[in-house]
């Protein structure tokens, strides 16, 4: 059973909505960061990557967490965000492309991500699970949202899709490409206990993105609990639950430097022989984000695309074990096989050979780097259904780093739940 919760949250003031909200603080570096604030004052990163404005201090320093609280306090003070007046809910409308995804913003409690009624399929790695317990507890504030997934039984969304119509955003912005972001207030009473007996009804949720922002949420809980600092609203986080299958998912794109002992032609000549079908992919839409798979066949098939001196191939072959939910995923057996077993590529969360692009990116931006020299080639990755990724949770599985890229991207700092 799924228990969601009101919040009085903070949001922008006005017509600072439109100004204020910012990207996820893990998707930009400080320097990309800093560039965004510089274009942008108001921006919500200043909150959310405190570093970028303090380029002379180590990003895990005190005084580092402590501008994120005081920028915060500071936008509160001067009115340019507001909380509301009492808890309610918010309805989380973004519009990508033509295409409409709706979520319901609410908090869910740190207990249920512990006792896996919230499910996830990430490791979190130690140095950002400490950087955002840090900020979360700083700050005294979840100032991102973590992005839950939700098996619908068939009328949650629509009730939820209901609520906006005909309504007018309480907060509205839209990013420099051009996806627009809304958010609307559900205060009524009745509107609100409805929304939670529809999700009492729901067994578990599942983590899309923000497996870092969660744990971290749990940790300042029990930092709190152990150091008398405790609330009732430390002890909940915020998140947006979206319907599994009203969202987007792309694969993650991996990029590698060198080849190491292997020319161009030597390494394609290579994967045949590591039992590889090698197609050479005539034409791609370099625009598009994903390449329509050459091959085809009743029985399961693993389908990458890859791209070396100009070229785009794609690269196939069985699923050695369908049964096996975490080994059969393409990520899988290209790290197995093509990673580590042909360039020693072992380590997919730290090798400095191996790096990753979200599938958000169209192809061309592969193809621009691998041409620049920056690196030796490119993977492009098939997604991965979203059927698979709540089954390996389910199962208690970990996927590999990088399997999954989810739209829509939430952005930070049109709703704010304060622990405090």
């Amino acid at each position: 059973m799924v228990q969601i919760y009101r919040f009085a949250a903070v949001r922008p003031g006005g017509r600072y909505s439109e100004e204020i909200p910012s990207v996820p603080y893990d998707v930009v570096t400080a320097e990309e960061a800093r560039e965004c604030i510089e274009k942008n004052p108001l921006s919500f990163l200043r909150v959310s990557r405190p570093d970028a404005e303090l380029p002379e201090l180590p990003p895990n320093d005190d005084r580092v967490y402590r501008r994120a609280q005081e920028v915060f306090d500071g936008m509160l003070a001067d009115g340019l965000m507001q909380r509301d007046p009492e808890p309610g809910m918010y309805v989380y409308r973004a519009v990508q492309d033509g295409e409409e995804f709706v979520g319901l913003v609410c908090c869910v409690g740190t207990e249920d991500y512990e006792n896996r009624t919230i499910r996830r399929h990430e490791l979190t790695r130690y140095d950002k699970e400490e950087d955002r317990t840090r900020h979360i507890d700083a700050v005294g504030a979840n100032t991102g949202l973590v992005f839950l997934l939700y098996r619908d039984p068939g009328v949650i969304l629509s009730h939820v899709r209901s609520i906006i119509d005909g309504a007018e955003p309480d907060g509205s912005t839209t990013t420099a490409s051009g996806v627009l972001h809304e958010v609307y207030r559900v205060a009524d009473g009745a509107a609100l206990a409805r929304l939670e007996d529809l999700f009492a009804a729901v067994p578990e949720t599942y983590i899309a993105d923000g497996h870092h922002r969660a744990k971290s949420a749990v940790n300042v809980a029990e930092r709190r609990r152990k150091e008398g600092r405790f609330t009732d609203e430390t002890g909940k986080f915020m998140v947006v639950l979206f319907a599994h299958d009203r969202v987007r998912i792309h694969g993650y794109s991996r990029l590698v430097t060198d080849l190491g002992d292997y020319t161009p032609a030597g390494f394609i000549e290579a994967l045949p022989k590591a039992g590889w079908t090698v197609r050479p992919y005539a034409e791609i839409d370099a625009a598009g984000y994903q390449i329509e798979p050459l091959a085809a066949g009743s029985a399961p098939i693993h389908v990458m695309h890859l791209y070396i001196e100009g070229t785009w191939y794609e690269i196939s072959r069985p699923v050695a074990d369908p049964a096996d939910l975490i080994g059969s995923l393409d990520v899988s057996v290209l790290q197995k096989d093509v990673l580590e077993g042909m360039l020693g590529i072992s380590d997919p969360r730290g090798d400095p050979r191996l790096h990753y692009m979200g599938g958000a990116k169209p192809l061309s931006a592969l193809k621009k780097l691998v041409d620049s020299g920056e690196y030796a080639f490119a993977v492009a990755m098939q997604p991965v259904p979203v059927e698979t990724v709540l089954a390996i949770a389910d199962n208690d599985g970990v996927m590999p780093p990088k399997s999954t890229w989810f739209e829509p991207k939430l952005l930070s700092g049109l709703v704010i739940h304060t622990i405090d």
